[in-house]
């Protein structure tokens, strides 16, 4: 089985995600496209910004008639999906007005006389495609119609989307939606010809494309609009956009075109935003860490002030105890509701700071508490014992019960800042603590406090009942000898890596590590501790002749540690190749840095800012591609941004959101997130789903923070407000059959190299077959394959790859060709072997055919 590593060399594809919004005409919407990436085997579908429809579709069961496949409810509209148009009705409709003659009625309501209906087919389509509900919801419609049972329609299946299969070759629409906006995507498979999809409106007044590229359909008193298509390529590490344009034909026609691109290296649709939602009440909110289960619920924790803090029936906590709870927060996959929502706290001061989630989606919560009556249940510290005690809880899977919770702390001030598990549901924590009698256990690496404040590591039993271990981790030298522990991670063998910021010139380290002496007033640490918590495996300092801080770390499989924070060096520590090898200005810089496996060296570290205040928050890694993802505070006008849906700051401090290539070299794409006032100026945190799409989390002061239609919560609810923000982008798979035919000669350096070659395959079920052989005559090496392992067709271009012989010698090959046309004196032929240089390109001689 191919990795999806090694399949992400070979995706192409296009999506053009539309959404429909009726607005009055003198509304501006920006629908911002969304897309997720694809599950190994299937194809993706992009999603637009979540808008007004409700997410559920009715099979037709006979509640309508005959024609429609599938239908759509809801106050002030009905949607009725046939086999070849969509048509969207504003009012109650009678059946003389939808129905010109194709029998399409709201029988509930057919008597009565519509007032508007827009009608949106596809011109020179399929007419029989096939049509499925998709993503089945667990509710069902029921119609008790009349007296005559024979007419009742019971248990009628919802779904959230429907897809239309190959209503142009190659080519599947998809509908969905929330609310009163109805949301499709074309999904244009590899090899499909985007230029034959046009659309054609009946209703609309009039059809213009704006200054912006969006497409508006004027339709009586307001506007449809459909925003323009964002494309984009990655070579060579950076991202080259494509431009993407609707084509008005005429005033009731439209299609699209991109322009020409590289086809083979993927396609891509910008990132953006999936959903966008405030979370708060009245009071102060601080959305502080954030979590995401395999289907793509969001789980957030924070602190609220707010005596109106949305929260659901049933959980656990539906009230405000003390001044200050704890909340903890489960969003549904679109951000559109609540799954569960509960305080958490006693009658002091109480706020959560970090969250994980175990296999079975109970959710781990730690931060810190000044109340005596926390709830605590099967606790190792039942009693509160200082004036702030860290706190560990772990809510079940549904929010509505405690399955532990537990103080955690001594005779002075103790917090807990972030928290992780392992396999078998040991939590692992790290904090700051000035008490001088913390809980330790015998055999730690450090029982005794070493003054100022220490950082501390505590691992607690799957029960909560006891600690497995717990220990200091500090110094005792320095102007303060404070020490922070900030953000832990786990590996596979229960090594826990801790990162955080020293002042302490005496922090513990280990020889051999990166950096072993402290460098300014402050310097990140990173530290790695052996699954006994008896020893350091590694640790190092992370920093420069200024304040510098590491807030948020995680691993990957390898045991590479990623770590972001903020760095006011003017020489923190860079590598060779960076994106951002010095600071940018500013009073501090965000900064990313990867350390190797042993903690010896950095693997890649940057700068990330502009000329003003920049620190970063959180990271999260993808374990496919091994892109980071990173969020912060800005306030940089210039801060680096690239594919942005929000390009410019917009308040005096927003946050931000940057994805960094695997090398840490280059920006896959980074954008600002805010409105007119300040975001993220305290925690933020960021964490991906299974497809890696990042959620984030933080807090915002403005009352026009960016949030999509159909969010649980588009607007402000006073004070400081919690966010939560999904951003998505997509690459989507080569069509996996087909025949390519090839001969002739090509330039290599020194002389001519000579191929033929012929490679087929009738469906993607079925094993490659074909021949290669490639002679460079100036180096002398000949190639002859012995297997293919992968084979993608898209448009003119293909891809082959597999395993060969060089001379006899066992090779690996990787071949792009370009189809050009007839006579063949463009056509292309590169060859890369065993991971070498490419060999080739336009062709001396010869033709390349693509069937």
């Amino acid at each position: 089985m191919k990795t999806r590593t090694q399949l992400l060399a070979l995706l192409i594809g296009v999506i053009v995600a539309v959404a429909l919004s009726m607005v009055p005409a003198s509304t501006l919407w920006a629908n911002l496209p969304q897309a997720s990436t694809p599950p190994l085997g299937s194809f993706v579908n992009a999603q637009s910004a979540y808008g007004h429809l409700p997410l559920s579709f009715e099979a037709n069961l006979g509640q309508t008639a005959l024609s429609v496949k599938f239908l759509s409810r809801g106050q002030g509209y009905n949607l009725f999906l046939t086999s070849t148009e969509a048509v969207l009705a504003l009012t109650r409709l009678d059946r003389a007005t939808i129905g010109k003659g194709s029998e399409v009625e709201d029988s509930r309501s057919s008597r009565e006389t519509s007032q508007s209906v827009l009608r949106m087919g596809l011109v020179n389509a399929n007419p029989a495609p096939t049509i499925s509900g998709l993503d089945k919801l667990p509710g069902k419609a029921n119609y008790f119609i009349g007296n005559d049972p024979y007419r009742w329609r019971t248990n009628v299946p919802t779904y959230v989307k429907v897809q239309y299969k190959d209503v142009y070759p190659g080519v599947d629409l998809v509908f969905y939606g929330n609310q009163r906006q109805l949301e499709y995507d074309f999904i244009v498979s590899p090899g499909a010809d985007l230029t034959a999809i046009t659309l054609s409106f009946d209703g609309a007044d009039q059809l213009t494309v704006d200054a912006k590229g969006d497409l508006v359909l004027r339709f009586g008193d307001s506007d449809l609009r459909l925003q323009k298509p964002v494309v984009y390529q990655m070579v060579n590490g950076s991202k080259q956009h494509i431009p993407g344009n609707y084509r008005l034909e005429d005033q009731h026609h439209i299609g699209f075109q991109v322009a020409a691109y590289d086809r083979s290296k993927p396609l891509i649709i910008d990132p953006t935003l999936s959903y966008s939602t405030y979370l708060g009440g009245s009071g102060g909110d601080q959305g502080q860490s954030i979590a995401v289960d395999a289907a793509g619920n969001a789980f957030v924790t924070g602190s609220t002030q707010s005596l109106n803090f949305p929260t659901t029936v049933g959980s656990f906590q539906t009230t405000l105890v003390g001044s200050q709870d704890v909340f903890v927060t489960k969003l549904n996959p679109t951000g559109s509701s609540l799954v569960y929502s509960t305080y958490l706290g006693g009658s002091g001061d109480d706020f959560g700071l970090g969250i994980a989630l175990d296999s079975v989606t109970n959710a781990y919560v730690t931060g810190g508490t000044t109340s005596t009556n926390f709830p605590t249940l099967g606790a190792f510290q039942p009693a509160h014992a200082g004036s702030v005690d860290a706190f560990v809880t772990k809510l079940d899977s549904t929010g509505s019960a405690l399955l532990y919770s537990t103080f955690l702390g001594g005779s002075d001030q103790d917090r807990g800042n972030d928290i992780a598990l392992d396999s078998v549901g040991n939590a692992y924590l790290t904090g700051f603590t000035v008490s001088t009698n913390f809980p330790t256990t015998l055999g730690a690496f450090d029982t005794t406090f070493n003054g100022g404040g220490d950082a501390f590591v505590t691992k607690l039993n799957p029960t909560g009942s006891s600690l497995v271990y717990s220990t200091f981790l500090g110094g005792s030298v320095g102007l303060n000898a404070t020490d922070r522990g900030e953000s832990i991670a786990v590996d596979a063998a229960g090594n826990a890596y801790v990162t955080g910021t020293a002042e302490s010139t005496n922090f513990p380290t280990t020889t051999g590590a990166f950096q072993t002496t402290h460098a300014g007033a402050t310097d990140a640490f990173v530290t790695k501790l052996n699954p006994a918590g008896s020893g350091l495996v590694y640790s190092t300092y992370l920093g420069g002749n200024g304040l510098d801080q590491g807030v948020s770390m995680v691993i990957d499989s390898s045991t590479n540690a990623y770590v972001a924070g903020g760095a006011g060096s003017s020489n923190f520590p860079t590598t060779l190749g960076a994106f951002q090898p010095s600071s940018a200005g500013g009073s501090r810089d965000a900064f990313v840095t990867k350390l190797n496996p042993t903690g010896s060296s950095l693997v890649y570290s940057t700068y990330l800012g502009g000329s003003g205040d920049d620190f970063g928050l959180g990271i999260a890694h993808d374990s496919f591609t091994n892109n980071v993802y990173v969020i912060g505070g800005t306030a940089s006008s210039n801060f680096p941004t690239f594919g942005a849906f929000q390009p410019a700051l917009a308040g005096s401090f927003d946050a931000f959101v940057t994805k960094l290539n695997a090398t840490g070299s280059g920006l896959t794409y980074s954008t600002y997130l805010g409105g007119s006032s300040i975001e993220a100026t305290g925690a933020a945190r960021i964490a991906l789903d299974p497809f890696s799409n990042a959620y984030v989390t933080s807090s915002t002061a403005s009352t026009n923070f960016p949030t999509t239609a159909g969010a649980f919560q588009t607007t402000s609810a006073g004070g400081d407000d919690a966010f939560v923000a999904k951003l998505v982008d997509v690459v989507l798979p080569p069509a996996p059959s087909g025949k390519v035919t090839g001969g002739g000669t090509v330039d290599v350096p020194g002389g001519v190299g000579n191929f033929g070659f012929i490679v087929q395959r009738k469906d993607a079920a079925d094993p490659i077959k074909g021949n290669l052989n490639y002679h460079n005559k100036a180096s002398g090496a000949k190639i002859k394959n012995s297997s293919f392992t992968s084979f993608a067709i898209s448009g003119n271009v293909s891809v082959f790859e597999g395993t060969c012989t060089n001379n006899g010698a066992a090779c690996t090959f990787r071949v792009v060709v370009t189809d050009n046309g007839e006579p063949g004196d463009t056509d292309e032929f590169t060859i890369s072997i065993s991971g070498g240089a490419d060999e080739g390109g336009t062709l001396r001689s010869g033709n390349i055919q693509i069937h």
